[in-house]
C-alpha cells in the first residue's frame, strides 16, 4: 500500500518538477540578460563611450563590449555567458511585441564588426548605448525599438529597452496573440 502511494506521488511530482526546472532556467536567463543589458548601459556612461550587449543568436551566448576610442574597435569586457540548454533566442509563434515597445516584433538589430566601414555580423543582435546610457541605432539616433527575446518553446520572455534607457522584462506563453505581463 505504501509503495503504491509513493508510486502515485512520484508519477505526479516528476512532470511537475520538469516544468518547474524549465521555467526556472528560462526566467533565470531572462533576468541575466536584463542585468547584462543594464551593465552595458552603465559601462557606457561610466567610461563615457559607447557600450553594447553583443548577442550570438546561433551560439546562444552574449557578452558586454565597450568601444575603445583610441583603437577604434569594440573590446569585450568580462566573459561570455551562455543560455541554459533548454533556452534559445527567439519568440517562436508569438505575433506581437509587448505594448508600447516596438513594432513589429523582432530581435535587436545586427551587430557591426570592427572593420572600416563596419559590416553587419550575421546571426547576431546588439543593443548599443551612447555615453549617456541612451539606446541608439546605427546612425547614433536614440531608439526605443530594441528588444531581446528568449524562449523555451512554451513561454517567451522579452527584455525591452525604451528610448529613455528604461529596461523592462516581460513574459507570455507561446501564442500568436500574446498576453504580455510585466515581470
Amino acid at each position: 500500500m505504501v509503495l503504491a502511494i509513493m508510486g502515485v506521488l512520484a508519477a505526479i511530482a516528476v512532470p511537475m518538477s520538469g516544468n518547474s526546472i524549465r521555467y526556472l532556467k528560462l526566467s533565470g536567463d531572462a533576468r541575466d540578460l536584463a542585468n547584462a543589458t543594464a551593465v552595458a548601459k552603465m559601462r557606457a556612461a561610466a567610461k563615457f563611450t559607447q557600450s553594447r550587449l553583443y548577442i550570438d543568436l546561433t551560439g546562444r551566448s552574449y557578452y558586454v563590449q565597450t568601444y575603445n576610442k583610441t583603437t577604434l574597435a569594440w573590446e569585450t569586457e568580462g566573459g561570455t555567458t551562455s543560455l541554459a540548454n533548454t533556452v534559445s533566442f527567439g519568440y517562436g509563434s508569438v505575433g506581437a511585441p509587448p505594448a508600447d515597445t516596438q513594432d513589429p516584433i523582432g530581435q535587436a538589430p545586427l551587430c557591426k564588426n570592427n572593420a572600416s566601414p563596419a559590416v553587419d555580423v550575421a546571426s547576431t543582435a546588439c543593443v548599443v548605448f551612447n555615453s549617456r546610457g541612451i539606446p541608439i541605432d546605427t546612425t547614433g539616433s536614440p531608439t526605443g525599438n530594441d528588444a531581446i527575446y528568449v524562449t523555451d518553446g512554451s513561454s517567451v520572455y522579452a527584455i525591452t529597452i525604451a528610448a529613455t534607457g528604461f529596461i523592462r522584462t516581460w513574459q507570455t506563453s507561446q501564442a500568436a496573440t500574446p498576453s504580455w505581463a510585466l515581470q
